[in-house]
């Protein structure tokens, strides 16, 4: 390396340094430390104590933790392709040159910014078995398929039956899907028009053209929209803590429906005080996303396509 190039380098580190600084205090130092702590019996009051695996061990036999893998699991599942799907759907329609395209823009990506917290609270009321507008909106068309087909269906409890709860999150989880819709529309309009031009002279119809052309070329879009949401549901915390009164219900609410892998790290560390349990859970679940990243990112190697390649 000649002397210009160390130099170079030098200046480089040194304008990079803040984020190697922010990188090693708050995510590589952090890592280290679950790491330890998963292998101790700590409780945040006391200097931690070794006990090996044990904490993986009682996890194994731990029935709230295999219900907060299988609820994070399922809602990662069901939601993540959905919002996804949506986005690119609403996105592809907001691509379009009609009257107010600005105005529909801007009303489909507000709720987004909405805070988790917030968006607890509003569809707590809105997911209500008895007064809220979900149920509201649908219970016309429940009484007219229990009229036709003779049928005794009633509007859900969202948040008292366990069999709805996680679908109820599910359709909160839309509100959340305005981040993804503009990622959408930035790869849309970067896509070139002489592709779509050249589908019309082959006599392409709109389906074609949607299926031939604007999929492969937003699909490096599709690969990060599902990898962030991936890692945002495996995170879900705010908005079912509200929804289920935080830690005033049991573990999760009802049948432990609601109980999630943040949720479940959260109770463990702040309200039991086992912070070892708590960190060989959260490195578990570091794992599992870790490992589904990997596994999209194989998986997508013969099915994305970038520019130029």
């Amino acid at each position: 390396m000649t002397r210009t190039e160390k130099r170079n380098l030098a200046k480089g580190l040194l304008f990079i340094s803040p984020w190697i600084l922010g990188f090693l205090a708050f995510a590589l130092y952090p890592l280290i430390a679950t790491i330890y702590f998963s292998f101790t019996d700590y409780s945040v009051l006391a200097p931690p104590v070794p006990i090996g695996t044990e904490n993986y061990a009682e996890l194994a036999a731990d029935g709230n933790f295999m219900k907060a893998v299988f609820n994070t699991i399922f809602f990662a599942a069901i939601s993540v392709p959905l919002n996804t799907a949506l986005a690119c759907f609403l996105a592809i329609l907001l691509n379009f040159n009609v009257l107010g395209k600005s105005f529909f823009r801007t009303a489909f990506f507000l709720p987004s910014l909405v805070p988790m917290v917030c968006l607890g609270v509003i569809w707590r009321w809105l997911l209500n078995g008895e007064v809220g507008l979900v149920n509201q909106a649908i219970g016309p068309f429940a009484d007219f398929a229990n009229m036709i087909l003779g049928t005794s269906f009633d509007t859900p409890a969202w948040l008292e039956d366990p069999s709805f709860t996680k679908l109820g999150l599910v359709v909160a989880s839309v509100w959340g899907l305005g981040h993804a819709m503009v990622i959408f529309l930035a790869g849309l309009q970067e896509a070139p028009v002489e592709l779509y031009e050249a589908a019309e002279l082959d006599g392409a119809g709109f389906w074609s053209k949607l299926r031939h052309v604007t999929i492969p070329m937003v699909s490096p879009y599709i690969l990060f929209n599902l990898i962030m949401g991936f890692i945002a549901a495996f995170q879900v915390f705010a908005v079912p803590f509200v929804m289920m009164d935080g830690v005033n219900e049991p573990p999760g609410g009802p049948g432990g429906s609601m109980l999630f892998a943040a949720t479940y790290i959260y109770l463990k560390a702040f309200q039991d005080w086992e912070m070892g349990y708590a960190c060989a859970m959260a490195l578990i679940f570091f794992v599992l996303v870790v490992t589904l990243t990997i596994t999209l990112m194989k998986i997508s190697e013969r099915r994305v396509h970038y520019a130029g390649k």
